[in-house]
Order: structure tokens, then C-alpha cells, then sequence
């Protein structure tokens, strides 16, 4: 009994632990779901339920997490645990973990495919190896964000960092991914373009609204001591915010995605500098409000769809509307910040 009462109190710690962390995975409050719930109610089941899909493979990767992970590797190191009783927890551990038990009830169901079951413990496994990691080491593929032209490099390459480690962003990334996939193929139709432009845009719009979520109170208070104007902290998050639409965009329509994003920012500006909300690395990200999305949601997606089917010129006023938007909360954050 010696030999396992400490692995014992380990795994009950790691099973609160990984229960508090299930907790934090919800839909609410983004832009996507927000989206999916309206077009419920416009009798769009199918398409709610592709938008719902989409959340639901991503948030996959966090939730196959290793549960081991929660303890720092330090920790783990130094405390008195003999080969037996550290075999014993990696062997238990992925048992704490929602997706193990997914994967057995699949293998146990007679209607499951083999395919099916190798699929779901591919993505499961693919989580449990990859991801829940720290972000900050030095092997960390987010350490490799290029290096970038002017004074404002290490701060847009900080806000790159940032929103590569927000779900939302791979929600995008998976759209990008498949119209690819679709394009190559010779599979996508020109008249999906902008529709698929405008599902990968509203992904990472809730992005827009709270530019500031993942700072913390120390990140807060070291854009505050920066030398710079308040236009300049906005820029940095905007570029980088414009970059990633950049990314996403490049198989789908350039034009309606900058054009989108761009008044994606200039009406989330407000929300980002007068109601900042605290976010999480690795979640998907929730605005302020609906009110918040929906005074968003609508004027980007028109805005996009006015440039990818009317003119490409138009987005010199997107492009007009988001910097007056940069200089009005730039100047308010001069105001209120210092």
C-alpha cells in the first residue's frame, strides 16, 4: 500500500486539476457560436451545426492534453517518487483524461469503423503528445515568429505569439486549410470563396474585440511604462491581427478578408480599450458582450462582402475607418493609461 498511496494523492490532485481545466473549454461569449445560434433561429440547421463542428475538432487538441503536464517539470523531478510509483502515474494518468474514455467507447461500439476509431485516437494522441505544453521554451515553435522591420518588431512579433496560441486561430486555420484542400482539388466554386472568407474572418473576430486579453496584469503594466503612443500599442496588435487575416485569406478572397478585418478592429477597438476582459492561452476567446458582437459581426461581414463582390477600392474606406478608429482609442488610451 506504501507504493501507491503517493501516486494515489498525485492522481486525485490531477483529477480536481483536470476537472477545473474541462471547465474553462466553453463556447460562449465568441463570435463563431454567437453566429452558429443566428443561424439556428434563421432555419439553418445544417450550417449552425458545421460551425459547432468546427469548435468542436478543435477544442479536441486542449482537452487530449497530457494531464501530467499540470505538474511543472521541476516539480516532478525533485519529488521523493521511486521508477514504480512514476511508471505507475504515466500509466494511470491518461485515464484522467475525457478523450481516453471517448476513444475506448468508440472501439467498444460495434457501428464505430476501424477508420472512425483510428481517426479519433490519431487526433487524441496528436493532443495528448503536443499540446498543453509550455509556449515559452526555447524549442517553442512560437519562438520562431520572423523577425520584423522597425521599432515596433518585438512587440507585433509578442502579439503574433499571442494570437497563434488562441483556439480561435485554428478554427481559421482549419477553414483555410480545407478550401485549400477543396482548390487544389478543383472542388471549390468561385461563388464559396467569400462565404468560406467570411466563416475563417468571424473565427478569429472575437480576437478583435479583446486585443488586450492575454496580457495579464504584468503584460498591462509593461505597455504602460513603454515609451510609446497609444496608436502605436494599437498598431502593433492590429498588424499582427491583420497578419494572421493575411494567412488565413491566402487560398480563399484576399480582398473581402482584409476588408472584413480591418473593420473587424475598427469596431473593436472600443471594446478592447474600455472593457478590457482577461483571456485564456489555448481557449477560445470571449468578448464582452453580444451586443459587442453583434455591432461587429454585421458591419464586417457586409463590409467584406461589399469589397469582394463590388470593388477591390473599396477597401481604401475600410482602411480609412480603421485608422481614424487607431487615433481616436489611440488618444484614449494616452488619456486613461498615463
Amino acid at each position: 500500500m506504501n507504493g501507491v498511496s503517493r501516486p494515489l494523492t498525485i492522481l486525485r490532485w490531477l483529477a480536481r486539476a483536470t476537472k477545473r481545466n474541462r471547465s474553462t473549454f466553453t463556447f460562449a461569449g465568441n463570435n463563431l457560436n454567437y453566429t452558429a445560434v443566428a443561424l439556428m433561429f434563421m432555419l439553418d440547421p445544417a450550417a449552425a451545426a458545421a460551425l459547432l463542428l468546427i469548435m468542436g475538432l478543435i477544442v479536441v487538441l486542449p482537452l487530449s492534453s497530457d494531464p501530467l503536464r499540470a505538474i511543472p517539470r521541476i516539480r516532478m523531478n525533485i519529488w521523493p517518487l521511486e521508477n514504480s510509483e512514476r511508471r505507475l502515474l504515466r500509466l494511470v494518468s491518461p485515464w484522467l483524461n475525457p478523450m481516453t474514455w471517448v476513444v475506448v467507447a468508440l472501439a467498444l461500439w460495434k457501428r464505430a469503423s476501424l477508420g472512425l476509431v483510428v481517426l479519433a485516437a490519431g487526433v487524441a494522441a496528436a493532443g495528448f503528445v503536443s499540446t498543453g505544453g509550455s509556449v515559452s521554451g526555447r524549442g517553442s515553435l512560437l519562438r520562431r515568429v520572423p523577425q520584423l522591420p522597425g521599432p515596433l518588431n518585438h512587440l507585433i512579433r509578442k502579439n503574433l505569439r499571442e494570437m497563434l496560441s488562441t483556439l480561435d486561430f485554428f478554427c481559421g486555420a482549419l477553414i483555410s486549410v480545407a478550401a485549400l484542400g477543396w482548390r487544389l482539388a478543383g472542388l471549390l466554386p468561385a461563388a464559396a470563396l467569400f462565404p468560406l472568407t467570411a466563416i475563417a474572418m468571424l473565427a478569429i473576430s472575437t480576437c478583435a474585440l479583446t486585443l488586450f486579453g492575454l496580457e495579464g496584469a504584468a503584460g498591462m503594466t509593461r505597455l504602460r511604462l513603454m515609451p510609446l503612443r497609444g496608436w502605436q500599442i494599437l498598431m502593433a496588435k492590429d498588424l499582427a491581427y491583420l497578419a494572421i487575416a493575411l494567412l488565413l485569406s491566402l487560398p480563399l478572397s484576399l480582398p473581402g478578408a482584409m476588408g472584413a478585418a480591418m473593420v473587424a478592429l475598427a469596431i473593436g477597438h472600443r471594446a478592447s480599450v474600455q472593457a478590457p476582459r482577461a483571456q485564456m492561452r489555448w481557449r477560445f476567446q470571449t468578448g464582452p458582450s453580444l451586443g459587442d458582437a453583434m455591432a461587429q459581426i454585421l458591419p464586417m461581414i457586409m463590409a467584406g462582402a461589399a469589397v469582394a463582390y463590388t470593388s477591390a477600392w473599396l477597401l481604401l474606406v475600410c482602411g480609412g475607418a480603421w485608422a481614424i478608429s487607431l487615433w481616436w482609442f489611440g488618444r484614449e488610451i494616452d488619456r486613461t493609461w498615463h
